[in-house]
């Protein structure tokens, strides 16, 4: 069975057909001409109709940044486009005949990494996406952990720094304020403004060469490249990002830990550093094993797998909950009973956008 999944960012939606092996058959993009729900909502319809075409769709799943009660589909408050209790399932509905499923960003990526990628065969898995500030999410014994008001995962909003660097959040030294995209590149523009040894070489990277202009895939390409100064930056979020997990394992005990996001482009001077610090911080670690951390195996996509999956497996679950998993290396995906079959055909027999 195909599904569409949807990742809704602040300018644009991305969208693509995905089977029920995790591989993308048809992909589409579409600018947001603003942030209003009806702007955003009108993007995602356009984007099924057009995908939708002469496939036999069985469902739509979308994440989106910020605070989901997947119970009733509310999206509570979403940074990126500053919505606030926006009943987003719902209002698709009406335009959209097949269900639609609404989850939270990192929910949905990492949910590709367990079902597809590196989180494969894992029972507890923590998966950490370090970007503008850090996502998390949770996947225990094959099933999204989403807490009882849909907002578990919130790692990045850890106390790390009492007093620490201030937070959009409103509090002060949270962990992604250490270990994220946004951290790296206001350490980075500080140093540059210093004129620090090696800013001239990391300067190159950037465009114009105008500190004001740097930005973290710029530093991500100079450690890579092999630049110091760009090296020992990525190895403080690795060091920052190592802390955090030690805390994370004290409390959850996961076996694995997935991180993605832009940062983690840097691959092993970001994880071996972290590795190092997490190994050496772990309570009880000379008498318990130490989970596995290992980079993300989807990029940009990850999103976009993940919600048209969970979409398509919480047909025969209840609202808010994924079919779970037992992790298996090669988990096969259980097909639909021949009675879902048959309430579905109708629907799938027909178009899948409504039009207005």
């Amino acid at each position: 069975m195909l599904s569409v999944g949807i990742d809704i960012g602040g300018t644009k939606v991305a969208a693509g057909v995905v089977d029920e092996s995790g591989q993308i058959v048809r992909r589409i993009q579409r600018l947001t001409p603003s942030r209003s729900p009806e702007a955003v909502e009108d993007a995602i319809v356009e984007s099924v109709r057009e995908l939708a075409r002469n496939l036999p769709i069985c469902a739509v799943g979308i994440g989106a940044a910020g605070w989901i009660d997947t119970e009733q589909a509310l999206v509570r408050f979403s940074p990126h486009l500053a919505w606030r209790n926006e009943p987003l399932r719902d209002r698709l509905s009406e335009r959209i005949t097949v269900p639609v499923l609404v989850d939270n960003d990192a929910n949905a990526a990492a949910w590709a990494e367990f079902r597809f990628g590196a989180g494969q065969g894992s029972r507890v898995m923590v998966c950490l996406t370090l970007g503008t500030g850090i996502g998390g999410a949770l996947v225990i014994n094959g099933r999204m952990f989403r807490g009882r008001y849909g907002m578990a995962g919130e790692f990045g909003h850890m106390t790390v720094v009492p007093d620490g660097h201030w937070c959009p959040c409103g509090n002060r030294g949270c962990w992604e304020q250490y270990a994220s995209g946004n951290s790296l590149v206001r350490d980075a523009r500080a140093l540059l403004a210093e004129g620090a040894p090696g800013a001239q070489d990391l300067l190159g990277y950037v465009a114009d060469r105008n500190p004001g202009n740097l930005i973290g895939p710029d530093v991500t390409r100079a450690a890579v490249d092999g630049d110091r100064l760009a090296i020992e930056l990525i190895a403080d979020i690795g060091i920052w990002l190592g802390r955090g997990m030690a805390n994370l394992a004290a409390a959850l005990d996961p076996d694995l830990f997935v991180i993605g996001g832009g940062v983690s482009a840097a691959g092993d001077l970001l994880l071996e550093p972290a590795r190092t610090v997490y190994a050496r911080t772990l309570t009880g670690r000379g008498f318990r094993p130490m989970a596995d951390i290992q980079k993300a195996h989807f990029g940009n996509d990850a999103g976009l797998i993940g919600a048209a999956d969970l979409a398509r497996h919480s047909i025969n679950e209840p609202p808010g909950m994924a079919r779970g998993f037992w992790p298996r290396r090669r988990t096969a995906v259980r097909k639909p009973r021949r009675t879902l079959r048959q309430s579905l055909s109708e629907t799938l027999a027909g178009p899948v956008v409504r039009d207005k």
